[in-house]
């Protein structure tokens, strides 16, 4: 991985298929381009890792409400994961999130996913006793 960057209108159909192939099982409300759509109708914090040829081999998507920052959709393609990707796209989100005045940063993963919770842990992430609760607003 040669750089990180923020996301650009041109990456969206990148994005899209990136996110489809690490999500595959994601509910219908996941569907990749209705999501870079509706985060960028509230801000811009998709950031992009890419090769120096420019090919897209990783993504996240970050947000902050001015108490709290939250890490979404960390996707590295499966060719390139294990090589640092991950961590340098996490830590430049938690960067940017700290340079909007953010103090916590959350994320939520499955509790079956161990591998990516040890990922996280070795990032200095760790469990919290919290029970996730959500509603669909048709």
């Amino acid at each position: 991985m040669k750089k990180i960057r923020k996301f650009q209108e041109s990456d969206k159909a990148t994005l899209t298929a990136l996110w489809q192939a690490v999500f595959p099982d994601d509910p219908p409300h996941n569907e990749p381009s209705l999501v870079i759509e509706a985060k960028l109708a509230v801000d811009d914090l998709i950031f992009i890792a890419e090769e120096d040829d420019g090919e897209m081999i990783g993504a996240c998507m970050a947000g902050y409400d001015g108490h709290r920052g939250w890490l979404y959709a960390v996707a590295v393609s499966p060719d390139q994961r294990r090589n640092g990707t991950g961590k340098a796209l996490v830590l430049f989100a938690i960067q940017a999130l700290k340079n909007l005045g953010c103090k916590k940063v959350n994320l939520q993963i499955r509790p079956t996913n161990t591998e990516v919770a040890n990922f996280y842990k070795s990032l200095g992430f760790s469990t919290e006793d919290r029970l996730s609760m959500g509603t669909f607003i048709e």
